[in-house]
């Protein structure tokens, strides 16, 4: 996975997928330090993939963290599948 534009300051990056359609499936995420280059490796964090019965919308979301794990900056991306 690739990232850029990460703001000044970052420590970590926090990743979340939520499936909009079933909200409380537990797809994962997690949090990871951020070294300053923009390859996140693969199974840096875990989630599962989506597998919805019939079309379902997924809402993906980065936050990078500072000191504190104060949030100091947000992305987010719709997308369905399949």
């Amino acid at each position: 996975m690739r990232v850029g534009k990460v703001p000044k300051g970052t420590r970590k990056l926090r990743f979340r997928m939520v499936d909009l359609n079933a909200p409380n499936y537990p797809h994962g995420g997690g949090t990871v330090a951020w070294s300053g280059k923009r390859n996140i490796p693969y199974g840096a964090f875990r989630y599962k993939g989506p597998c919805p019965p019939s079309r379902h919308t997924y809402q993906f979301t980065v936050e990078a963290l500072g000191a504190g794990n104060k949030v100091l900056g947000r992305a987010k991306a719709r997308r369905a599948f399949p």
